[in-house]
């Protein structure tokens, strides 16, 4: 894995002139459009950069851009890699490495998921302050390489502290409508059940997805600052349920997305 990482970035410097950014974004479903609001420099496809997988699911593009928000120098992954299209779990979470022996020390992510706590409804943005991993398999099982870090990773603190923080104060002087919540993170591809639902928030989080905490755990593995959202795109119960679909939470997380873009826009510029 440490070869592969250094050649990958050896060739994504190569083609971007050493751009070093500083903060990594990962783009989740329907979220692609962030893009607009960055300076785009360089965009490289998936399908060009050496040791990386290719995004298969509906609304992900697959391609990395390299620019500027906020007079910061940021790279976006404009479409992630999931467990669930087959690939092993240390391929989804690759492209953090790299992003890491690039220059990045903080990482944004981005998903969305069904929310389960009933004081939140389809549209709703809730900032990540824990998780719950649910995974079958996890991304620093088998051998631990040091020279990305330790073999026990102290996960204490996974969404930074500091971060929410910033990102709290920029919603009140925006007046943005944000919750906070836990976050579970399962396989998939499928949606839950009504009792799965019911079970996850049972256990203590707030909304349910298929992504994010591999992303999450591989940077704090690396010792990045990590800073989180979800879209709420279903709800889990009894009324929601229904429209659980991939169309469906596309066109919610699109409804969402202004205020989405916005959050995080500010919240880089403020870093």
């Amino acid at each position: 894995m440490w070869e592969q990482v250094q050649e990958t970035v050896k060739y994504l410097n190569e083609k971007t002139n050493h751009f070093n950014p500083e903060i990594g974004i990962v783009l989740g479903s329907g979220l692609g459009n962030l893009t607009a609001d960055i300076k785009i420099d360089y965009e490289i496809p998936y399908s060009e950069i050496p040791n990386f997988p290719v995004s298969t699911v509906q609304g992900h593009k697959g391609a990395l851009i390299f620019g500027t928000i906020g007079g910061k120098k940021v790279v976006a992954m404009q479409g992630r890699f999931h467990y669930y299209e087959g690939y092993e779990i240390a391929k989804t979470v690759f492209p953090i490495r790299v992003m890491k022996y690039m220059g990045v020390k903080t990482l944004i992510v981005s998903n969305a998921s069904g929310g389960v706590n009933p004081s939140f409804k389809v549209g709703d943005i809730m900032i990540i302050t824990d998780h719950i991993n649910a995974f079958p398999d996890h991304p620093l099982r088998g051998h631990n390489d040091e020279r990305f870090g330790p073999r026990f990773v102290n996960m204490n603190d996974a969404y930074t502290g500091s971060l929410i923080k910033v990102a709290k104060e920029v919603a009140k002087d925006k007046n943005y409508d944000i919750k906070e919540g836990v976050y579970y993170g399962l396989q998939g591809p499928t949606f839950e059940t009504l009792a799965e639902y019911k079970m996850v928030r049972a256990v203590g989080a707030d909304c349910v997805g298929m992504s994010t905490v591999p992303e999450v755990i591989v940077a704090r593995h690396m010792d990045m600052n990590v800073f989180g959202i979800s879209v709420i795109s279903d709800m889990g119960n009894e009324d929601g349920i229904v429209e659980a679909h991939h169309e469906e939470v596309l066109k919610a997380v699109e409804a969402a997305e202004p205020i989405a873009r916005g959050l995080i826009n500010e919240l880089i510029a403020r870093i």
